[in-house]
């Protein structure tokens, strides 16, 4: 089978209501990669957190097998964790500096997304829109005990607490959760910064995400955001399987 043909396109953007940027992303066909980070509101440098992440992944060779590119990514996200945590230890007491990462591969006609924290990864396949990552949140897991409603999740009061990210100095030995499938032509998917996707309702990314004009996915996606005032960094990655 020949392998699909894939077409992407990507766009952050500060938000409405902060004077710098603590996304980062990567697009990079020729690699088969693409990602957003986002570093982890209230630490210290969560834009040093996300651009390590992104500038380890910009840096993976060409030409790597689907399994060795799995692993290499594996390899540099753990890489980069250990080294935020040892540079926070040298910031002083208390000090953290984490990113949540959403990373997707792509090798003949299938994909595989790993990722820690809150950035999201949907999929639009035959015009139904499906979170394919499950968010490591505190609510999430209010979610999953049945304390909070799905539908109260978003605007609940812990909404932006995580409990995991990239550097972040947790109990248990960090790990990244992997989602893998077939890629079918007429895919769309859409990788994302929890500023985008707890701004814009599921029926508005879906709406957007399916589009086809001249406006590329992440400008009307970002733009609607703006509009309706989001208050964190944007950042949207999305991918068309020909």
């Amino acid at each position: 089978m020949t392998a699909p043909r894939i077409v992407s396109w990507a766009k952050t953007d500060p938000g409405m209501k902060r004077d710098h940027n603590e996304d980062a992303f990567v697009n990079r066909p020729d690699l088969g990669i693409w990602a957003v980070a986002d570093g982890a509101g209230g630490h210290a440098a969560g834009e040093v957190a996300s651009g390590m992440i992104a500038e380890a992944l910009e840096s993976i060779p060409q030409g790597l097998s689907a399994s060795e590119l799995l692993a290499e990514v594996r390899l540099r996200i753990k890489a980069t964790h250990t080294a935020l945590r040892e540079e926070a230890a040298r910031r002083g007491d208390n000090v953290m500096i984490a990113s949540t990462i959403v990373v997707m591969m792509a090798r003949n006609e299938h994909f595989a997304c790993l990722w820690a924290g809150d950035s999201r990864a949907y999929l639009l396949r035959r015009g139904e829109l499906q979170q394919i990552t499950r968010d490591h949140s505190l609510v999430q897991e209010m979610v999953d005990a049945g304390l909070v409603r799905p539908e109260d999740a978003e605007k609940h009061p812990r909404a932006n607490v995580i409990t995991r990210a990239v550097g972040a100095a947790l109990d248990e030995e960090f790990e990244l959760d992997k989602i893998s499938d077939r890629l079918i032509p007429g895919d769309r998917f859409l990788l994302c910064s929890d500023g985008l996707c707890k701004t814009l309702s599921a029926h508005d990314i879906a709406t957007l995400l399916g589009t086809h004009d001249n406006v590329p996915p992440p400008e009307a996606l970002i733009q609607a955001a703006l509009t309706a005032n989001a208050s964190d960094n944007v950042t949207a990655v999305t991918l068309e399987i020909g």
